[in-house]
């Protein structure tokens, strides 16, 4: 097979399309047929060398994928098991996994319980920009649990995080002040947010915010419009120390899939909109990551392998 391979940390180039031994399923594990994998921001640390982990090169990026399963580990039989030739999304935890595996390859090896199954009614590169982004955004709102009604101020909603914030949130009653990058706020309108503000924001003039996710992030620039003991969400955490009560958490995306179905159905059905800017070759991959750091694409970036 061929795969995307991390060389050595450092810009786009350090990626290198080459040829790699067909991996083998381990017991309870299945082998996927790769057919799109997406381009996320943790990617592009990884490749650097930052972030959690301790993966060292070489290694192959990627957390999400779609494909067909093509083998089976030993143990994986009947019950809720995917048969040979099922369409699968899934989730690769690859900090978690330590990097030992990735997306951006023709086939790659994993837990049964990291996939799940993709209807006819879904094409392989929509359902990849599912796993990572819906599941964070869904997971941010759980842990914040802000009640019906509140006010919710969700910043970089026009990225893939934000805007699955901004629509699960108009879902659960929650009134959503969103901070969308130039040219999407229509877009982000669309999704149901109430007030749209621009990237460039003056954050000491937006208001009074209990609840924030900070999806960017923006980091302490965002203080400003938080209330005194009001709680921030996010990925990364503040540049100082909180202030003024406030609470400031940081969360990473958990390897829990329940909610991946209803997603997944929710996007069959129109409920849910997900964003592709452009597919590329998986041999293209270092361009790909040159699209992300310097375009700011409105969209998934997809790689084919």
């Amino acid at each position: 097979m061929h795969a995307a391979v991390v060389t050595r940390a450092g810009g786009p180039e350090v990626l290198e399309y080459r040829e790699q031994e067909d991996p083998e399923p381990a017991a309870d594990e299945v082998l996927v047929r790769v057919r799109a994998a997406t381009i996320n921001p943790t990617d592009l640390g990884a490749r650097e060398g930052r972030g959690p982990g301790g993966a060292t090169p070489p290694y192959v990026l990627g957390w999400d994928l779609a494909g067909e399963v093509v083998a089976h580990g030993d143990r994986v039989r009947g019950g809720l098991a995917p048969a040979i030739g099922a369409r699968v999304a899934g989730l690769i935890p690859w900090y978690a996994d330590g990097g030992r595996r990735g997306a951006y390859a023709e086939l790659v090896a994993v837990p049964v319980a990291w996939l799940v199954p993709v209807p006819d009614e879904l094409d392989d590169v929509l359902a990849a920009t599912l796993p990572l982004n819906a599941l964070t955004a869904r997971q941010f709102l759980d842990e914040l649990d802000p009640p019906a009604g509140a006010r919710l101020l969700v910043t970089g909603a026009s990225g893939a995080v934000g805007a699955f914030a901004v629509q699960f949130a108009v879902q659960r009653g929650l009134d959503v002040t969103a901070v969308a990058g130039g040219g999407d706020e229509d877009f982000v309108r669309d999704l149901g947010a109430r007030t749209v503000l621009p990237r460039d924001v003056d954050y000491a003039g937006v208001g009074s915010f209990t609840h924030v996710l900070d999806a960017v992030p923006v980091g302490s620039a965002v203080l400003p419009a938080v209330a005194d003991g009001g709680r921030i969400l996010g990925t990364r955490p503040p540049d100082g120390e909180p202030v003024r009560g406030i609470r400031w958490d940081v969360q990473l995306v958990r390897a829990e899939l329940d909610p991946l179905p209803g997603i997944v159905d929710a996007v069959v059905r129109g409920a849910l909109v997900s964003r592709v800017d452009r597919t590329l070759p998986l041999a293209h991959a270092a361009e790909g990551h040159r699209v992300v750091e310097q375009e700011h694409p409105r969209g998934k970036v997809v790689l084919l392998p």
